[in-house]
């Protein structure tokens, strides 16, 4: 029977959802601790704390009981006092330009897995090729307290990070650098590439050679386009100005600008796609051409061995690109970088049949 409460007349029953023995980290505890999985095991804080933090100095035969006792307990490391002593949140943050953009996963999953070895959480979000989204985000990332940033850029000025950095936020950009401030950069040889994408084009025998590239404000697209033009010099080729064309990868504009290359005054035998987006809608455009057309592009896309002929490209390692700024980062946590630093990765010429047809003329 239960006792009776004087006052309401009712029942006292009493709450069993926390019995002293139920075992500590069940649904029906509280979160065990050091000191638990340290008397479960028979050993001192100390030792817990080696095996946990991966430190040495503990025998395999103890570090497996403490291991056991953290399984049987479901003990989880609490980082929040270790965190709060080195004066960081362990996470950072990742603008990208556009998360559907293929290019992107890879180079966001090696942030990722540099972050997760240094037991830091990433966020990341899309800028949308603005500024000012660029802007806005980054600093919405710097309020919530990430320890650093890798940051795509969208816009040509960030001096409105310089307070951020000063307070000690780590940033890197990639594939572009930053604009009005010095910073660390990890991009690819864009110029490079572009012009060995060219110039293989021209030693398969073509002198007419469109470029369709982005928005020459971007960094990117305005190195490939140097690229090109350099590739077209060495071999004195003059360029026409209907041969070039930048701007939007909106697939509608890329068409036009396809369609009016290949059927200008003098139309070009060959096109050099300057990224992924681009050379996508110029596949389809040349699907349907009457004559073939040769193309390289920059970046290699999804199932480009498969087409017929096979797609030659210049790629680059997106996947190299973020782990190479996600060390970088962590190197400047870590207080082992002193200054500013622009790295910059060769890219690759990937032969595979589009870039080596011969003029149509």
């Amino acid at each position: 029977m239960h006792p009776v409460d004087d006052r309401t007349g009712r029942r006292i029953v009493p709450d069993t959802s926390r019995r002293a023995d139920r075992l500590p980290g069940s649904r029906y505890g509280t979160r065990p601790t050091m000191k638990d999985v340290a008397a479960r095991a028979g050993v001192g804080l100390k030792t817990v704390s080696r095996v946990v933090n991966g430190e040495p100095g503990v025998t395999p035969d103890t570090e497996r009981r403490v291991q056991e006792a953290i399984d049987a307990l479901g003990f989880r490391r609490n980082d929040s006092a270790r965190v709060l002593r080195k004066g960081r949140t362990a996470s950072i943050g990742l603008v990208l330009e556009d998360l559907a953009d293929p290019f992107y996963g890879p180079l966001s999953r090696a942030v990722e897995e540099v972050a997760r070895a240094h037991g830091a959480l990433l966020i990341n979000g899309s800028s949308a090729e603005d500024p000012d989204r660029e802007q806005e985000l980054a600093l919405a990332l710097c309020a919530r307290r990430v320890d650093g940033l890798v940051v795509i850029p969208a816009g040509d000025d960030h001096r409105y990070l310089e307070p951020e950095i000063r307070a000690g936020v780590a940033t890197v950009f990639v594939d572009r650098p930053a604009g009005k401030i010095d910073a660390d950069v990890v991009l690819s040889d864009s110029y490079g590439g572009a012009r060995d994408g060219v110039a293989h084009l021209i030693a398969h025998g073509h002198r007419r050679i469109g470029f369709i590239g982005d928005m020459p404000r971007i960094h990117t697209a305005a190195e490939r386009l140097r690229g090109y033009r350099a590739a077209m010099e060495d071999a004195g080729i003059a360029v026409e100005e209907a041969w070039t064309s930048l701007g939007v990868t909106d697939p509608e504009r890329v068409r036009r600008a396809a369609e009016e290359m290949l059927t200008g005054v003098d139309p070009v035998t060959a096109i050099f796609a300057g990224n992924n987006r681009v050379t996508v809608t110029v596949i389809r455009v040349l699907a349907e051409w009457p004559r073939p057309v040769a193309l390289v592009g920059f970046d290699d896309i999804e199932l480009a061995d498969l087409l017929h002929p096979g797609l030659t490209v210049v790629a680059q390692d997106a996947a190299l690109l973020g782990r190479t700024a996600a060390e970088r980062l962590f190197r400047q946590l870590d207080g082992t970088l002193l200054a500013p630093e622009r790295i910059e990765l060769p890219t690759r010429l990937i032969t595979r049949g589009s870039g080596e047809l011969p003029p149509a003329d």
